[in-house]
């Protein structure tokens, strides 16, 4: 499969720590039986979570964005796997398939762009060669009723996931329409206008192509939401938001009646949960912010909406490691680490 690098086990161990009297995450991961056939493959495997990468900072340059967003995969899995096998999470439940590399599609465009604008608008064009690309993927995990678990890369990819998802858990007999609804952890709505593909509008794009039915936005910050898409936000009946001003500022709700709310709303059909980490205070990401939710908060939103709902797919985006302005934090994969342990446990109390 095009830009998709399936790892081996080979690959796994190459990166896990081993200690004797303890055993990893990734000692017990699966992977995939057939690398040239990502649907046997998965067919085949008993896991119930498939993680996939797709380390890129396309569509955040698409959006105008810091470039960086492709520097977390890998201390995500140097952090991942190896962590502890335990009661608690043993690693034989997730698959690691591996990851998308859109490197030299980036490279040709900063080779050959003459302008700021002429770039801007390949980096738009290349943005729908990610778009097919993890479509793809995530259609076939959803088909095989697994959970896909994208580790990203911009944010733009929440529209192939909620796409892939739709498609393939219909394909599965799980929905009766290619739809699903979607709840988001974000200070922004990504519901800028359809200008071309960016990580600024994947969420306009999913609704308007069919894909998206109800979408809940929980953390959105009043100060970053335009006037247009705030608008069309708050007149659909299918759309809704719950900001951090009137949770942790003006006190309309406790953040866990925020999540119980968002969560209530998304609850008719499958779901897919997003994380865009600009949400959290202080961590590194395109769009970082030291006004956000908590570590523990982000954990606490992913525990309950993994419990609360039919999971379509899990999401997390936007953060980095290695900013292009120079900003550097090494802790951004153990955190993404965290969040990923955090549903996994989620989806599996009994």
């Amino acid at each position: 499969m095009k830009h998709l690098h399936i790892y081996t086990k080979e690959d796994l161990l190459s990166v896990v720590r081993i200690r004797r009297f303890e055993t990893k995450l990734g000692e017990r991961m699966q992977v995939a039986k057939h690398p040239n056939d990502v649907l046997a493959s998965i067919q085949s495997s008993s896991a119930k979570y498939v993680v996939v990468g797709v380390p890129e900072e396309i569509g955040v340059k698409a959006n105008s964005g810091q470039g960086g967003a492709h520097t977390a995969w890998v201390p995500f899995l140097d952090s991942f796997l190896n962590l502890q096998s335990n009661d608690f999470l043993g690693g034989e439940e997730v698959l690691l398939l591996g990851h998308f590399n859109f490197d030299e599609v980036a490279r040709l465009i900063e080779e050959n762009a003459h302008d700021y604008e002429e770039r801007l608008d390949a980096f738009r064009h290349a943005v729908n060669t990610i778009d097919d690309a993890v479509e793809q993927v995530v259609q076939i995990i959803t088909q095989c009723k697994k959970i896909p678990i994208v580790i990203g890369g911009g944010h733009n990819n929440a529209y192939p996931c909620i796409k892939g998802a739709a498609k393939g858990w219909h394909k599965a007999g799980s929905i009766p329409l290619a739809q699903i609804n979607v709840v988001n952890l974000d200070a922004h709505a990504d519901y800028r206008p359809m200008e071309g593909r960016h990580s600024g509008n994947a969420f306009r794009y999913a609704e308007e192509d069919g894909y998206l039915s109800k979408y809940c936005v929980i953390g959105l910050h009043e100060n970053y939401i335009p006037q247009n898409s705030w608008i069309d936000l708050v007149n659909n009946p299918f759309m809704d938001c719950i900001t951090y001003e009137d949770i942790f500022v003006h006190e309309k709700r406790t953040w866990l009646q925020a999540i119980a709310h968002a969560n209530g709303f998304t609850q008719d059909t499958v779901c897919g949960i997003e994380i865009d980490l600009d949400a959290i205070q202080n961590t590194l990401s395109s769009a970082m912010s030291p006004s956000g939710v908590s570590v523990a908060q982000a954990r606490q939103f992913v525990h309950f909406s993994a419990a609360d709902h039919n999971v379509a797919y899990l999401h997390i985006s936007e953060g980095i490691v290695q900013r292009a302005d120079g900003l550097h934090d090494g802790s951004t994969g153990k955190l993404i680490s965290y969040l990923v342990a955090d549903f996994i446990k989620a989806m599996t109390i009994e």
